[in-house]
């Protein structure tokens, strides 16, 4: 078990507890971990410590736990075999995706950035300061995520729609368009919210058109995945004054190169793959992969908790 954000060490304590005879081997050391995944039946660590060396290697796996939403990284290593069952944590980043977003609207609507230059300038300037109430927000991608996001959204009185494949109407949102529809969607948004899985069918969804529909006075947030977005057009559109800023948490190459003109743009807000993070991730997670492993040990495979095709 290799973990980041949940301490391996610490989740070897709780799965100690609720499982005395398991025979785990708990580490936050790759190499350590590459010396034992040959005997593993089970991998539980997040998507991006997935890669061809460990699959190769694991050769008597037949289960991995992703301690992300995202599992899309592992689906595409060509040594995943098709008997081996992947589950994710989905369901338990609402709270501090939510957050994060909430941040990126606040900080780009209110201009944050301008106020803490003035702050260390000690330049003493006021604006009137635009309030979310009333703003529409459009989340492109409709699964649990949006659904925590929406419902802290209506406390600041917004209105939310959503986009998506599916005809599900989830609580909390005004109404779903088709993506058939993304660029009639994209033109109602004060934010664009972008929370859809990366697949082939999202490859830059997010292109020169849709953000050409966008308002000038609309912001982008992008807090799915790099892929989903071309980066050239947000920033062509962005310098064109096109629409009015962007808030991005993930990139097409992560860490975002020094030199990546992104950097420098003044209308964008960087944070660093923050999304996913909290300060009680473990105990997030820990209950969905509990559950899981008593599955697994119990051979009840087909009750264990978000299990990914592939």
């Amino acid at each position: 078990i290799g973990t980041q954000e949940a301490d391996a060490h610490a989740f070897e304590d709780l799965a100690a507890r609720d499982f005395p005879a398991l025979d785990l081997y708990a580490t936050n050391d790759r190499s350590a971990a590459m010396a034992h995944v040959a005997d593993a039946e089970g991998i539980i660590a997040h998507h991006f410590q997935f890669d061809e060396a460990l699959l190769q290697s694991a050769t008597k796996l037949r289960w991995i736990q992703s301690l992300t939403t995202g599992t899309d990284g592992i689906l595409a290593l060509p040594s995943l075999r098709p008997d081996v069952i992947v589950t994710s944590t989905r369901g338990m980043h609402g709270p501090q995706m939510s957050e994060l977003v909430f941040l990126q609207m606040l900080a780009l609507s209110r201009r944050f950035s301008f106020i803490q230059r003035n702050q260390r300038e000690k330049h003493w300037i006021r604006w009137p300061q635009p309030l979310l109430m009333n703003k529409t927000i459009v989340i492109v991608g409709v699964g649990k995520i949006a659904e925590a996001l929406a419902s802290r959204c209506a406390c600041f009185g917004m209105t939310v729609y959503g986009v998506s494949q599916s005809a599900r109407m989830p609580p909390g949102f005004r109404g779903v368009y088709g993506r058939a529809q993304l660029a009639q969607a994209a033109a109602m948004a004060d934010f664009l919210v972008l929370l859809v899985p990366y697949t082939s069918d999202t490859e830059s969804l997010i292109d020169a058109r849709i953000i050409e529909a966008m308002k000038p006075s609309g912001f982008l947030i992008n807090v799915a995945r790099g892929g989903v977005l071309d980066e050239g057009a947000l920033l062509e559109a962005l310098r064109n004054r096109k629409i009015a800023g962007a808030a991005l948490d993930v990139f097409r190459e992560t860490p975002l190169p020094p030199e990546d003109p992104l950097w420098a743009e003044e209308q964008i807000i960087i944070t660093p793959m923050l999304g996913g993070m909290s300060d009680i991730y473990l105990d997030q997670a820990y209950p969905i992969v509990r559950d899981n492993l008593q599955y697994f040990l119990t051979g009840d495979t087909r009750s264990m908790h978000n299990v990914v095709e592939h």
